[in-house]
């Protein structure tokens, strides 16, 4: 493997271990108490333990598919009912969650999941299109339950808002760096070393799902949203639809993270064929740990940026979201400023040193970008109505997604990349814009409006 690589990855790791290790003063430090420690460490196990039964299954899905014999087609389809079902069902699902409560939500995500893994032993077409639809479930009720089980566990607990931002930061450099990382290598033992098959990957996954059920069942309280009896799943989606059409804030943040996201997704499907135009050899599993290690600089970044007053989390997405537009443009620049390689095979070219280096600076934001937006959501969604509206906020999302998944060979990647580009910085806007009104008053809070809607219809509302 060529020397570029190595040396990429080792010098992030060496900022990485500067940051986490020697890299903080004692105005980086948040003074906090033993039971929010143990409550925070509680959490990114149980979140690490989800993230792992997640990221061991990833990079094996479409390669299962294809030893199965199903070609490119039939992939598609597959992933696209995944995503479909995250907007459908997910979001009725995950809605629950606010009702039903968020501990039972976050149950449901595991047994789930694990039943979406058993569904991969099977070559059938329909049994594997039932564990799509079943994952693409769980997918919304790990984007929504656990934080919002979190947030609300954090402030009954009475402990202080500022050290939210803590474990947001750390459960993503933990849970979406660390063992996305641990997750690969694993994996990879599994298939390649052990020769256990490209399903054994699914079962290790189920397992550390089983063992984070354990945990929740046996250390964590239940916590609502609305648990009001007389609030049905259309009432909640009604008044979810009014909050975010009532307060531009909430607004503005579904928008911000529905473009952010759908970038960041359509990013995945195109970072390969980017890199090896003509079939040029590059090592997938060290690239992905590179990306990897660069989402965890970023988390660490944010870290240190939220231990502090100034700059606020509003200011300073604006330049981390200009910075991700930027980087997406780089295989556009690339495409007009150097000479294309007709050459078949061989090692990465100039051109692809380049993309690496800036998709490598678009992950550290995607870093940055999780804990900052978990903080704005903690700030501006209203606690009632929580999972339900975090739900609504992946509908656009995983539409743009499903569009992307069926077009993806109709347009050229670099047009595809420049569609991101451009969501990114009409993303930057709106953060001005959310910046500009942060500070400002809701014109309604939610009990107010809770109140009106039920002397009249929601959809009706002013």
């Amino acid at each position: 493997m060529e020397l570029f690589y190595y040396v990429l990855f080792g010098a992030m790791a060496a900022v990485v271990a500067v940051l986490e290790l020697g890299g903080k003063t004692n105005k980086d430090r948040i003074t906090t108490s033993q039971a929010f420690n143990s409550f925070k460490n509680n959490y990114i196990l149980v979140y690490s333990l989800m993230m792992a039964g997640d990221w061991l299954q990833g990079p094996y899905v479409y390669y299962l598919y294809s030893t199965y014999g199903f070609g490119k087609g039939d992939i598609g389809q597959l992933f696209i009912a995944g995503f479909g079902s995250s907007m459908l069902f997910g979001t009725i699902v995950g809605s629950l969650a606010d009702k039903q409560g968020r501990k039972r939500a976050c149950v449901t995500y595991c047994i789930t999941y694990i039943l979406s893994c058993v569904t991969k032993h099977s070559p059938q077409y329909k049994i594997l299109m039932v564990g799509r639809i079943l994952g693409g479930i769980a997918t919304s009720l790990l984007f929504s339950s656990f934080e919002s089980w979190l947030v609300a566990e954090h402030f009954k607990r009475g402990f202080e808002s500022q050290w939210l931002s803590l474990t947001f930061s750390k459960a993503i450099f933990v849970g979406n760096g660390l063992v996305a990382i641990i997750a690969g290598l694993f994996g990879n033992f599994l298939v390649d070393s052990l020769n256990l098959g490209p399903v054994s990957p699914f079962d290790a996954a189920a397992c550390f799902l089983a063992i984070g059920m354990a945990i929740i069942l046996s250390s964590w309280s239940e916590n609502y949203g609305d648990p009001s009896e007389s609030k049905d799943l259309l009432t909640q989606f009604k008044g979810a639809a009014v909050a975010i059409a009532s307060d531009e804030k909430i607004a503005l943040l579904g928008a911000i993270q529905s473009l952010f996201e759908g970038s960041m997704y359509t990013f995945v499907f195109l970072w390969t064929p980017a890199l090896s135009p003509n079939d040029e050899d590059i090592p997938h599993g060290f690239i992905f740990a590179t990306f990897m290690l660069a989402s965890m600089l970023g988390s660490s970044f944010a870290a240190r940026l939220m231990a502090k007053n100034s700059p606020k989390v509003e200011s300073y997405m604006q330049i981390v979201f200009v910075v991700s537009s930027a980087a997406l443009m780089l295989p556009i620049l690339t495409t007009f400023l150097v000479p294309p390689s007709n050459v078949k095979g061989g090692g990465i070219t100039f051109a692809g040193s380049i993309q690496l280096l800036g998709f490598c600076a678009f992950e550290s934001c995607v870093g940055i970008f999780w804990p900052s937006i978990m903080k704005m959501r903690s700030q501006y969604i209203p606690e009632e109505a929580r999972s339900t509206i975090m739900n609504f906020f992946r509908i656009p999302l995983n539409l743009f997604v499903c569009i992307v998944l069926y077009n993806v060979n109709a347009f050229p990647i670099t047009v595809m990349f420049g569609m991101c580009s451009i969501f990114l910085f009409v993303a930057s806007i709106l953060q001005r814009r959310l910046a500009a009104i942060a500070d400002k008053p809701k014109a309604e809070d939610w009990t107010a409006m809770k109140e009106r809607d039920t002397e009249a219809d929601p959809l009706n509302a002013p």
